[in-house]
């Protein structure tokens, strides 16, 4: 059986600290529960403001809450990080600075694709 990993993580802490959800939107400053219930089916992202509530609320990294939603993003930068690292080197090859930085963008990235690639392995 294959580990598929949520979209969020918002309900499991939610549930885990015995909040409803009306508590955390209370708690987050919003009229009622409903956001909260949006969030936590991936019906909608929150601002950034309030995932920083939500870090803040649970104690766990936006990156650990919202993990859809930093794939999404690591996938598109993944994506596009060997044509800017072309486009760099053909027009200003001598800003080693930059290239040095997308380099070592893309071993993080492919460090922790590696990392959710052993993760899952061993939830399976």
């Amino acid at each position: 059986m294959t580990f598929t990993p949520l979209q969020n993580y918002l309900r499991t802490h939610r549930r885990r600290n015995h909040l409803s959800q009306d508590e955390v939107a209370f708690l987050m400053g919003v009229a009622t529960g409903s956001r909260v219930t949006r969030h936590e089916g991936s019906d909608r992202i929150p601002t950034l403001q309030v995932a920083l509530g939500y870090e803040l609320l649970f104690g766990v990294p936006m990156r650990e809450l919202f993990t859809g939603e930093i794939r999404k993003v690591e996938s598109i930068i993944r994506e596009r990080l060997p044509e800017l690292i072309r486009r760099t080197v053909e027009e200003n090859p001598e800003n080693l600075q930059k290239l040095s930085f997308l380099k070592s963008l893309a071993g993080r990235l492919a460090s922790q694709n590696e990392k959710h690639s052993q993760s899952e392995d061993v939830s399976a």
